[in-house]
Order: structure tokens, then C-alpha cells, then sequence
């Protein structure tokens, strides 16, 4: 009797995947505004996922090319929308699958061309493509996702989430700004969120590392400068790990490189100190105001493939500067760096892009009267966007809403030796891209997230985990909300989280 009622249950099961693997092929029937559905499968394996692609054109300039994947069976009732990196151009499947596996429907778009990070050529003379980057694809495709899953599951969806970083964090505060009811709960990492002045401000760093050669740094001094900032600030949180906890309290003094004879790999020279000097505090204009904030010290080394590059504008910064210029903003594809004006570009990068491009608006209200939840993060030693604006931006709204209402929606994780979204010399796998921590899914940044929009508090505890090449835990910290920073609590192997306690700086 036992193994009749088993096959009755396997039976049961497997008539159930054939009914949903015959909804999604029904789906490419499904008639939505401005929308093609071009391709629907159920794609094998764990878990069965129906996989819905398809195209939006709400203008007739527009190509938005989306997917949607929703797991067959075991649907935990919620969705999580992904966003893009770079000047997008594609569609992240990483992410979107590491969220189905997990029993989350979701969905991503390519924001509304084809092309790869850097490249920006896609904008050039297709101002309605601009829109789309910047503010639509997002939207638009949550609204069809949302469709999709109704007509797939026959019910929606009972929250959404959205969770992305860098542009995907520009794009993420803009759906936060603009359509505060498309999610529930947001998670924002590193948003490139004043882009039309990031931009500006990355034309006079380069500028600086460009025009004398004199003053660039070469790769080879990274490490030189890295270890006198370590050697200075390395213990503040009384642990000696390679990761400096607390950079607003890291003064290192440049100065201190100066070469005393020979130009060596272990000094700097006068004009390369000055670049230095430039990058820590941020470019200025010509009444010595800060265009846009600088990086912090501790991981100078993670600055070659963003910063330095392997000689004068090479870098990843310097050519998403040259091409967002050329093709955004002067739609002149002769547009050149060197002999550009920094302050006549951000004057122009903000009249022409600013509208589209910018989700710095800090009036949250409608979002946090919506119930959203919104979660910050960034790494303090990111060095393709500078913490401080993220920081600033937190402090901005804070300011304008008040520190307890903004306590009831928003929270701001700062990332000790993190770069960009992640990797670096710190503690940077926490949760966030549909990572998992050493201690479980349930101890990450977006299951915190998620329990403070569906129970109304955030998870205490969020453990950040540092992986070594061979994917091994080398040590875990605990996360802070900012403006408090993890401390060692002076006994217990350091290498353990739970050594650590969240103290005021």
C-alpha cells in the first residue's frame, strides 16, 4: 500500500510539471502592450525553470529585449528583478539563475541594446535608446514580468524585490525615485547614481594621469603606496588582516612616498604624488571645490584595471568616460579627452544627461509609504565609484526625511576591503547577486531584505564571507549598519565573525 500511495505522489507530481510545462508554452500566445513574445521553453533541470523571452518597443526606437524565468514547481511566491553593470547590453543569467534556484521567479532585460560594458555606440543619434537605459527598461519590464508570472501562476506574485549594483544600483534608486510601487524591497549596490557628474569627474582624473605622462602611476608603485597606507591604518579595528575597517580614519600623508634619489618602484615623484593626492580627494574645479568625491586608501592595487590602467588611459574608467562623451553626451564620435574642458563637460554632461541618466532625487516618501524597504551598500574600496557619494547620498536623505523615518525604510551597509560589487581583499560575499554566505542564505544582505519588507525587521546578524581562488572560506566579518564599523572584540580567532562586535567609529 505504502509504494502505491508513492507512485500516486510521483504520479501527481509529474502530471503537474507536464500541466505548467503546457502553461508556458501557452504564454507565447499571451498579448501584451508594446510587447512580443518571442520564445517560451521549459528548461531542464534544478529546478525545471519556464523561460519566457520576449521584446518591448514603447517607442519606435526602442528594442528591450527581457526574459522572465519561473521555476516550475516550488515557487516560493515572490519575484526579484535584476539589473545591469556598465553601459548594460545584456541580460544577466548568473543572477537571474542563482534566484530560481531558490524558488524566485524573476526576470532581467538588456536594458534596450546589444553591446558589451564599455561600449556606449549604441547611443549615438538614438536619444529614446538613452531613455531606455536610463530609466525605462527597468520599469517597463517589471510591468510584463508581473503579467507573465499572473498568467503562468495564475495569481501574482505576494512581493518583489530588485537587487543589482553599480549602473544596476543607479537603476535600482531609480525605480526607488520614480516608480516607487514596482518593488517591495530594493537592494542597491554601489549605484552609479550621479552619473552625469561621475562621468565628468573620471574626464579629470584621466586628464591627470594622461596629459603629463610624468604623472601617471604605474602599476608597479601600487603596492608601495598600498603598504605604507596599511602599515599606517591597517590595525584600527585591532586586527592586522590586509583591510583598512574605517578609511574616514586612515590620514595617511602621500608625502611620505616622495623618492629621495632614484625613481624607483618603492617612491613616487612629484607630479605622480600629486595624481595621488588627486584620486584620494577627488578632482576639483577651478575654485577648488570637489567635483565629485575620491577614493579611499588600503587596496591600491585594485585601482590598475580602473584607474590606472596599464599605461596613461587605458583603464576601464578612462573609456567609459571617453565613450560616454563621445556617444551620450557630444554625439561627437571625434570627441577628444585630452584636450576637453572638465568643468564645460560636466556643465553639458548634466544638461544633457542628467534628466535620464541621475536617480539622485532624495525624496523617498512615496516609496517608504508604499512599505518599500530599501538596503545600500558599497564597498570602501571600490575603485570605479567612490563610497563617499553613496555616503552622501544616504546622509542627503536622511537629512530631508529625518533620521527616524528614514531608519524605518533604508539602511546603508559600508563594505571594508570590498571593490566593486564584489571581490577584493576584504570580507565581500554577503548575500548580495544571489550569493550565498558561509553561514547560509539565511544570514545574507537580501534575506535581510526580504525579512524586513515580509516581518518588519531586518536580520541582526548579516556575515560577509572572504573566499580565496580556490572558493575557501578565509575568514567572516560581520556587516555594520553605517555608520557603526566591526571591532575586534580582543580574544577568539579572528578569522571568526563572531569575534567582532558593531561599534560607533
Amino acid at each position: 500500500m505504502r509504494k502505491l500511495w508513492i507512485y500516486i505522489v510521483i504520479g501527481f507530481a509529474i502530471s503537474a510539471v507536464r500541466g505548467r510545462a503546457e502553461d508556458c508554452s501557452a504564454l507565447a500566445q499571451l498579448k501584451l502592450e508594446e510587447t512580443t513574445i518571442t520564445h517560451t521553453e521549459v528548461v531542464k533541470g534544478t529546478p525545471a525553470t519556464c523561460r519566457v523571452s520576449g521584446v518591448i518597443r514603447p517607442t519606435s526606437d526602442s528594442e528591450i529585449r527581457f526574459e522572465v524565468w519561473m521555476p516550475v514547481t516550488d515557487w516560493n511566491g515572490r519575484f526579484v528583478g535584476v539589473g545591469n553593470g556598465g553601459f548594460a547590453g545584456s541580460i544577466d543569467h548568473r543572477e537571474m539563475a542563482a534566484y530560481a534556484m531558490r524558488g524566485y521567479a524573476t526576470a532581467g532585460s538588456d536594458a534596450g541594446h546589444e553591446a558589451e560594458g564599455t561600449d556606449a555606440t549604441w547611443a549615438y543619434g538614438h536619444p529614446e535608446k538613452v531613455k531606455d537605459f536610463g530609466w525605462r527598461s527597468v520599469h517597463v519590464t517589471r510591468e510584463r514580468s508581473a503579467q507573465i508570472v499572473k498568467a503562468y501562476y495564475g495569481k501574482p506574485e505576494t512581493k518583489a524585490y530588485f537587487d543589482s549594483c553599480s549602473d544596476g544600483g543607479r537603476e535600482a534608486l531609480m525605480e526607488a525615485q520614480r516608480f516607487p510601487g514596482d518593488y517591495d524591497g530594493i537592494l542597491a549596490g554601489a549605484p552609479a547614481n550621479q552619473w552625469s557628474t561621475l562621468m565628468a569627474a573620471g574626464l579629470a582624473t584621466s586628464q591627470k594621469l594622461m596629459v603629463d605622462p610624468r604623472a601617471w602611476i604605474p602599476p608597479r608603485k601600487l603596492p608601495a603606496i598600498q603598504r605604507a597606507v596599511l602599515a599606517q591604518c591597517d590595525a584600527l579595528d585591532g586586527v592586522k588582516d590586509g583591510v583598512v575597517s574605517d578609511p574616514a580614519n586612515c590620514h595617511f600623508n602621500p608625502d611620505e612616498l616622495l623618492c629621495k634619489g632614484a625613481d624607483t618602484s618603492e617612491c613616487l615623484t612629484r607630479p605622480q604624488i600629486a595624481s595621488l593626492k588627486t584620486i584620494y580627494a577627488g578632482p576639483k574645479n577651478t575654485v577648488s571645490e570637489i567635483i565629485f568625491p575620491g577614493m579611499t586608501m588600503g587596496d591600491e592595487t585594485g585601482w590598475r584595471p580602473w584607474i590606472t590602467g596599464d599605461s596613461p588611459g587605458a583603464s576601464a574608467g578612462a573609456q567609459f568616460v571617453l565613450n560616454d562623451f563621445r556617444y551620450v553626451v557630444t554625439d561627437d564620435p571625434t570627441w577628444n579627452m585630452l584636450t576637453a574642458n572638465p568643468e564645460a563637460m560636466l556643465t553639458l554632461s548634466r544638461e544633457k544627461t542628467a534628466a535620464d541618466l541621475d536617480s539622485t532625487d532624495t525624496n523617498l516618501g512615496h516609496f517608504a509609504a508604499h512599505g518599500g524597504k530599501l538596503i545600500l551598500y558599497h564597498g570602501w574600496n571600490d575603485p570605479a565609484i567612490s563610497p563617499w557619494s553613496t555616503v552622501a547620498y544616504y546622509n542627503e536623505v536622511r537629512k530631508r526625511i529625518g533620521a527616524a523615518k528614514e531608519d524605518s525604510f533604508m539602511r546603508l551597509y559600508m563594505i571594508p576591503g570590498m571593490e566593486h560589487c564584489i571581490g577584493g581583499p576584504g570580507a565581500s560575499v554577503f548575500g548580495q547577486l544571489g550569493t550565498d554566505t558561509t553561514a547560509g542564505p539565511k544570514h545574507g544582505i537580501f534575506d535581510a531584505l526580504e525579512s524586513w519588507v515580509e516581518r518588519g525587521v531586518p536580520n541582526k546578524e548579516i556575515i560577509a564571507t572572504k573566499y580565496s581562488a580556490e572558493q575557501k572560506a578565509e575568514f567572516t566579518r560581520p556587516l555594520c549598519a553605517y555608520p557603526k564599523v566591526a571591532k575586534y572584540r580582543g580574544t577568539g580567532d579572528t578569522n571568526d565573525a563572531a569575534n567582532f562586535a558593531c561599534v560607533e567609529p
